[in-house]
């Protein structure tokens, strides 16, 4: 019989991505998405806190909600391999686990102690979606968890791999000031799935409150419309 240990959800994010489609594939891809993680009422407590503020970067234990299934397969189908190839899903980053649980290292920008809504955590780069449980934060240690000799056997993206981003200003300044870096940073990235390159579909990624619908076609992705989200 395989054993269960019960995890309590101690925090919980909130970022501009209130669906999965969009989000950077990993953490620290686009440092200048912004997001707040905000303590279960139990875990508000100062104290908890004393000295995470000395630290550049930390890292997030948290749950793909998402992604949670009864059953696992042994090999899934990497985005980044065109969705074809299937890797053992312990080689890969897949939410579709035995435990559905994430792993992200996030800069921290700051810590708030004394809010209505408790202590909260400001952090840059995340990959989590709004609400994504958090199981546990621990500190980055650039000594140990650092390794710049480190290998890897998927084509990691380079800057000449990045879309150009037609973002017309007068659909771009619909967007808050303050999420235009991030959002351009999350097109350029190219949301779609590696499958999917058709020029003629319009696909539609919600971010901060606003639905932007865009096209890609030669390595160049164009924003069509941009709403506001009810």
């Amino acid at each position: 019989m395989p054993e269960t240990v019960p995890m309590k959800i101690i925090a919980r994010i909130h970022s501009d991505f209130p669906s999965k489609f969009g989000i950077p594939r990993q953490s620290g891809l686009v440092d200048a998405l912004k997001a707040t993680v905000v303590f279960e009422p139990e875990f508000r407590n100062p104290d908890a806190l004393r000295g995470l503020g000395g630290y550049s970067h930390i890292w997030l234990l948290w749950q793909f909600s998402k992604a949670m299934r009864e059953d696992w397969s042994p090999t899934v189908r990497p985005p980044r391999l065109g969705g074809n190839a299937r890797m053992g899903v312990f080689a890969t980053r897949s939410p579709f686990r035995p435990n559905a649980i994430g792993l992200s290292s996030v800069r921290l920008d700051g810590v708030e102690l004394h809010t209505k809504l408790g202590p909260l955590l400001h952090i840059s780069g995340a990959d989590l979606m709004d609400g994504s449980p958090i199981y546990d934060i621990k500190p980055y240690l650039p000594y140990t968890d650092s390794h710049p000799d480190a290998t890897s056997c998927f084509v990691l993206p380079r800057q000449e791999d990045l879309l150009q981003v037609d973002f017309p200003p007068a659909l771009l300044e619909q967007i808050p000031e303050d999420r235009r870096d991030g959002l351009l940073a999350v097109l350029a990235q190219d949301p779609r799935p590696a499958y999917q390159n058709s020029p003629d579909r319009v696909y539609g990624l919600d971010f901060a409150g606003y639905a932007v619908r865009f096209t890609v076609e030669r390595g160049c992705l164009t924003v069509r419309e941009v709403t506001r989200l009810p």
